[in-house]
């Protein structure tokens, strides 16, 4: 793709919702595999700005993963004075791209309407749980310590705390109270360097110092865990008032299928938006540099709108937004 702007159109079940200069369609057979009806339209979406003095690699994380509860109605991705980016899918899937920042201000915009579910988080199991053995070989490396989650130094501190709880499900959910019960959430805490063991020392962090924990003691049972990054709206939920960032939370598999679980708060949300997933946050980084840049601008969005009066491109305007209160508006 060129420096200047990705467009995309959406066509559903032969409707067209957006113009622009690539397009993509669903087929039947996906929504056959997926009955739940995807109601409710979040914008969401970042605005970020780089100043170097030299040319500098990068590689950014910004899309939304095509699958789940969600279909992408609307997208623009913008790169401005940067080199002509390129679009991969990386080990794990995540759609990035590989651009180079230039001398001077560097402004990158991704603006997207997603239609999502208004169902919560499930916690239902549709299958046993898999033994270690018998996993898929490529879920085991959701297994091993990694970066962040170096479950290998918590072993002893994981068997003690939860290994008489029941395997699968009851052990995961233990897990996630106690993390969300012991590990404090402190606004503007986090630091790049800090691993699981480090975060249960100091009992305080931010939401990816909570994934971290969880996946790292539910690693120390033989449990794949991965670390996931994206937008989560207030839908049904209060404002907490803080700027709105990027949300980070964990994802287990258990009974053949990955099922979603956030010790931040702790409670099935809706309206979930996954960008990235991985081993740790290594793997759910917005954006990896690759040299010296000085991030200037930040702001990202995430919230419930109607979408006949809310486009990609238009202005932020958190007036319009439908949620963050106890109230779930469907439309």
């Amino acid at each position: 793709m060129g420096a200047d702007t990705l467009c995309i159109r959406w066509i559903y079940i032969g409707k067209s919702v957006a113009l622009g200069c690539i397009t993509r369609s669903y087929g039947m057979a996906y929504f056959k595999m997926n009955w739940t009806p995807l109601n409710l339209t979040v914008r969401v979406g970042c605005s970020l700005a780089y100043q170097t003095t030299v040319p500098t690699p990068v590689l950014f994380v910004l899309r939304p993963r095509l699958e789940g509860r969600v279909l992408v109605m609307q997208e623009r991705l913008s790169f401005g004075i940067g080199r002509p980016s390129y679009e991969f899918q990386d080990s794990h899937g995540n759609i990035t791209y590989r651009s180079t920042l230039m001398p001077g201000r560097n402004e990158i915009r991704h603006d997207a309407m997603v239609a999502v579910s208004s169902m919560p988080d499930t916690r239902q199991l549709r299958g046993p749980i898999v033994p270690v053995g018998e996993l898929p070989s490529e879920l085991l490396r959701y297994t091993l310590p990694s970066r962040y989650c170096d479950s290998d130094k918590l072993m002893d501190f994981a068997w003690n705390l939860f290994g008489q709880v029941p395997h699968g499900m009851p052990r995961v959910q233990a897990i996630c109270d106690w993390v969300h019960n012991n590990i404090e959430y402190r606004f503007a805490s986090g630091r790049p360097d800090l691993s699981a063991s480090e975060v249960i020392g100091r009992r305080h962090g931010v939401c990816r110092d909570f994934a971290h924990v969880a996946i790292a003691l539910c690693r120390a049972f033989n449990l794949p865990a991965r670390y996931v990054t994206g937008h989560l709206p207030d839908i049904g939920y209060i404002d907490p008032g803080s700027p709105m960032d990027f949300h980070a939370y964990s994802e287990v598999y258990l009974g053949n299928e990955w099922l979603t679980f956030d010790p931040r708060y702790n409670v099935p949300r809706i309206g979930r938006v996954k960008v990235a997933h991985g081993a740790d946050a290594v793997d759910g980084a917005f954006a990896t540099i690759y040299g010296e840049a000085t991030l200037t601008h930040f702001e990202v969005w995430a919230y419930q709108v109607n979408p006949l009066h809310v486009s990609v491109g238009d202005p932020v305007d958190l007036t319009r937004r439908l949620d963050g209160d106890l109230t779930l508006r469907l439309g």
